[in-house]
């Protein structure tokens, strides 16, 4: 189908996945297809697409043995999909910009040269990032390629939520809090901006496989629960979150871990897996915990975290004004969001339970003195957006 418009691709590349989506027009975008390639490095990888023409969906499986076969597999398919489109922009979700960026900006040679500087900082994300950039960039020679950053919504945070309690010297090699979900959180801002409620103390809690909490005062970020890397803050599917720093050392002497060994430890073996010993799955582990209680102690653990958080951050912003779950489990587990405000009546928070087990967008009870909302989080739709945005201020300049 072509069109006459311009469309910008906003392209998510993870360490499993691609996911992808074209949009079209301006304020509100349309959504012309989107797709995804899962489960990279996995037999049983698969390759779909929805289409706003719903003959062209589809769901197969594919040969996505590593990621530079699945970018040349989806590159092939996008260069005949988009025949005949004219392509604005091609905007890439990039996970770390690192002290240096903290807004979306045109990819160039040079920034592709800081982004490798980066890589120490999220070594699973990072180089496979590049790699689909330095691909479309190939590809789409004539097509401006836009870098959205998952940490530039908390670029700006205070000082005192930023640096770390450790040496001087570390800061300036960059190791700070960083924090991540940041297009999800953007996204969500929007999202209470036009229920009308994004003012005030809020509390942001992007819930899935990866998971945090980032506290908003009058629209200004003061802190975030992930670090230096995603891996720090609240347990998540396969990662940690927050641990003892003595922990590298206790296991070095007692099983000779070495830093690869813990690290991947904390990133792919930890979390939710880690605990209940079966799943990474947290509607899985719903689903178990009844009979299994390490799946039940999974679940128990994962809610006191963010539960805590969210205490810790009212704490912060001096109150509560406002509590906003996205996310895979936020959005979808009404018992999730249940356990985890429960007993903090003493915030003003209170779930109306009928809403909350049909995840209603407002799920607070009426008595409720923190609005409590559950929003459809788009990373894609905001990747988009920011694109949009800085091709129509760089054209007004």
């Amino acid at each position: 189908m072509k069109r006459t418009g311009s469309s910008i691709l906003a392209l998510n590349v993870g360490s499993s996945s691609i996911k992808f989506a074209l949009f079209v027009g301006a304020d509100p975008q349309k959504r012309i297809f989107e797709g995804a390639i899962e489960r990279i490095g996995r037999p049983d990888a698969a390759f779909w697409v929805k289409d706003e023409a719903e003959a062209d969906d589809f769901s197969r499986p594919v040969k996505a043995t590593n990621h530079t076969r699945t970018l040349a597999i989806l590159i092939g398919w996008l260069a005949k999909r988009l025949e005949g489109e004219r392509l604005a922009a091609i905007g890439h979700r990039v996970v770390h910009g690192g002290p240096v960026y903290g807004r979306p900006e045109l990819i160039t040679a040079k920034m592709i040269a800081k982004l490798r500087g980066f890589i120490a900082y999220d070594p699973e994300h990072m180089p496979e990032e590049i790699a689909a950039i330095e691909s479309f960039r190939a590809h789409f020679s004539k097509v401006p390629q836009v870098a959205c950053f998952d940490t530039a919504f908390h670029h700006d945070l205070p000082r005192v939520a930023k640096i770390f309690p450790i040496p001087r010297k570390y800061e300036k090699q960059g190791v700070r809090r960083y924090g991540f979900h940041g297009l999800s959180y953007e996204f969500m801002m929007e999202e209470l901006a036009s229920r009308h409620t994004q003012g005030g103390r809020v509390i942001l809690a992007h819930l899935g496989s990866g998971a945090s909490l980032a506290a908003v005062d009058r629209g200004w970020p003061i802190d975030t629960s992930m670090g230096l890397t995603p891996a720090g803050g609240v347990p998540m599917s396969t990662r940690s979150g927050d641990l003892d720093p003595g922990l590298v050392a206790f296991l070095s002497r007692k099983d000779r871990i070495n830093a690869k060994q813990f690290n991947d430890m904390a990133n792919f073996k930890s979390g939710l897996l880690g605990i209940s010993e079966t799943s990474s799955d947290m509607k899985e582990l719903l689903r178990r915990a009844a009979r299994d209680a390490r799946c039940a102690e999974a679940v128990a653990v994962f809610c006191y975290q963010v539960k805590k958080t969210i205490g810790a951050y009212a704490a912060a912003l001096g109150g509560l004004d406002t509590l906003a779950f996205a996310g895979g489990i936020g959005e979808n587990a009404p018992a999730i969001r249940a356990i985890v405000c429960d007993g903090l009546g003493f915030l003003g928070i209170k779930l109306a339970e009928g809403k909350n087990a049909a995840n209603a967008p407002l799920v607070s009870a009426k008595s409720s003195r923190v609005a409590v909302h559950v929003i459809h989080t788009d990373e894609a739709l905001m990747i988009a957006k920011s694109v949009a945005r800085l091709l129509n201020h760089r054209i007004k300049k």
